[in-house]
């Protein structure tokens, strides 16, 4: 009977021991709070707080006074360099004054003379380079008048033609037209252009004499001179802007006499290979009519 009771004993007093143990605890709440990181990565995290009634007061945000930086965004491109370059291509017109002289008549006032040119220009190589050419029309005044029945001229006297018929001079007017090409090579450093070249010129004079009528000097024929001659020329050139430019250039030519002519008599007024030489100093204004 004992042995049957001491289980129902050991049981009865366990518990009594258990309950004996057992301590009043506090309930606990567990609140989670989500923290935003990136805006895309979230985090959970627990912890305990005694049971308590909560009181939140009003959030009052304002967001005037908040600033918020803006953006800086670095931009890797690069700008373009504005390059400034000059037409391979180029035309224009020029208009200038000179002043000459001849070694034939060195001895007389010199002439002035107004001109007017057409040019065309291709850079080579470089754009520092070019190389252009020029149509020009000239026309020079009287620096003398020669006439023979007033006074003694230098060209007083008898000629003779290639036939051998005799000539008489009358008067001379050096008036005169002039039309030559220039070929030249002009270098730009800075504003200015120096340049070099070759000249082609033909020029018309007019000239008066008595010739023969029936073996007789009675009558006044007029004799005209056209030759083609070749020299070179040397000068400098300012571009004041894009388009304007201001030229002064020395030109000289070797004239191969004077050949005069007319529809009866050709001969040569001077003496056989007997050149001289032709100086001239021109300056004007160039306009560039080209983009």
């Amino acid at each position: 009977m004992l042995t049957k009771k001491i289980p129902i004993l050991l049981s009865v007093l366990f518990l009594f021991l258990a309950q004996a143990q057992r301590k009043k605890r506090k309930d606990t709440v567990v609140i989670y709070e989500k923290v935003i990181v990136y805006d895309t990565v979230y985090k959970s995290r627990a912890f305990k707080i005694k049971a308590s009634p909560l009181h939140l007061s009003k959030l009052d945000l304002n967001f005037r006074r908040i600033n918020f930086p803006a953006p800086q965004l670095k931009n890797t491109e690069e700008k373009p360099t504005e390059k400034i370059t000059e037409n391979s291509w180029n035309y224009g017109i020029s208009a200038g004054l000179g002043m000459k002289n001849n070694s034939w008549y060195s001895d007389k006032k010199p002439q002035f003379g107004a001109s007017g040119s057409l040019w065309v220009s291709k850079t080579l190589f470089t754009p520092k380079l070019t190389l252009m050419l020029s149509a020009n029309a000239f026309l020079w005044n009287s620096s003398f008048d020669l006439d023979a029945n007033k006074e003694e001229t230098f060209l007083d006297g008898f000629y003779f033609t290639k036939d051998q018929q005799p000539l008489l001079f009358q008067r001379f007017n050096n008036k005169y037209s002039e039309f030559f090409l220039q070929l030249k090579a002009l270098y730009e450093w800075k504003n200015f252009r120096p340049f070099a070249g070759i000249t082609a010129s033909q020029s018309f004079y007019k000239m008066q004499f008595l010739v023969p009528e029936n073996k007789v000097l009675n009558k006044l024929n007029d004799f005209k001179n056209r030759s083609t001659d070749f020299g070179f020329v040397l000068g400098m050139q300012y571009r004041i802007s894009r388009k304007i430019s201001f030229d002064l250039e020395y030109q000289e030519l070797t004239r191969k006499g004077l050949n005069l002519r007319n529809s009866d008599f050709d001969f040569e007024i001077f003496k056989a290979n007997s050149n001289f030489a032709e100086r001239k100093i021109l300056a004007g204004i160039s306009y560039r009519l080209s983009r």
